[in-house]
């Protein structure tokens, strides 16, 4: 993918976040189509204009290093599979899934996550957090820099506390956030009076968990199992699939976790429009 048709995607997902996030929160509108844990991002103080350029310039670097068809979506599917009582998030890239890393940082700060990203009409609460306004979404991540799933060992070695390079799952809700060039980013809380997170969830003050369920790669093809008991969607819901880009930040001025780059978006609006299949 050029840079022209990157930063079509990023506005185009920018523009469209303030809708989805209305529907996920509103229903559906009708479419056209104990390990240690790492430490919590803390904001202190915003960075200078200098540190800025220089995390723009490795950022760039990163995404040059990347295969673009591993990020360019063909298609997508979610189903509920009734014998085994599990949902099955699939998407399926013009190159081969997961394939592209990125590398680490060697700091919190500025240090790069990518995504493949299942934005659904689920409330929060579905996948065990407080009610609360946003995207509850579904992402296979990877990032080199920290591990955020202490209570699984993803990459099997018999250490849980250090699989953040390998693709693994979480949860999120995401809100609308112009500060970074995505449009989005995962929502925060500064007072946890009253916030429930599920019991895997990472010490961050974030929405966001870490459940373990598991990451499948074959080919072109990345599968994300999640059992029944795990998600209260028996009504059903939308979806919509994404790849992207984030960053970690300690930088005041910035969410603590928010989208740089948008690759790719199916349904091209993020209007969030394909549906569960049983």
């Amino acid at each position: 993918m050029n840079r022209k048709s990157k930063k079509h995607c990023s506005r185009a997902f920018a523009a469209a976040v303030g809708a989805a996030v209305f529907c996920s929160s509103h229903g559906a509108a009708e479419s056209r189509s104990p390990s240690p844990q790492p430490p919590a991002p803390t904001h202190h103080q915003a960075h200078p204009a200098g540190r800025a350029t220089d995390l723009s310039a490795k950022r760039d670097v990163r995404l040059k290093a990347l295969d673009p068809k591993d990020f360019q979506i063909k298609a997508a599917k979610a189903s509920y599979q009734k014998d085994l009582d599990q949902y099955v998030f699939s998407m399926d890239v013009e190159g081969e899934a997961g394939k592209s890393i990125v590398q680490a940082a060697g700091s919190m700060s500025g240090a790069p996550v990518l995504a493949y990203v299942f934005p659904t009409t689920l409330k929060p609460e579905a996948a065990g957090f407080s009610s609360t306004e946003g995207i509850l979404a579904l992402v296979a991540a990877q990032h080199p820099d920290f591990d955020d799933s202490p209570y699984f060992d993803e990459n099997r070695d018999g250490n849980p506390n250090n699989d953040g390079a390998t693709w693994h799952t979480h949860w999120v809700v995401l809100m609308k956030d112009s500060r970074v060039k995505g449009g989005l980013a995962v929502k925060e809380f500064k007072d946890a009076k009253g916030v429930v997170l599920p019991p895997t969830a990472p010490k961050m003050a974030m929405y966001m968990d870490s459940p373990g369920h598991p990451v499948v790669l074959r080919g072109s093809a990345l599968h994300v199992i999640v059992p029944g008991y795990r998600l209260q969607a028996s009504g059903g819901f939308k979806f919509d699939a994404v790849t992207c880009y984030l960053e970690v930040s300690h930088d005041s001025n910035l969410p603590m976790l928010g989208v740089y780059e948008v690759f790719n978006i199916l349904s091209k609006d993020l209007s969030l429009p394909f549906a569960l299949q049983k």
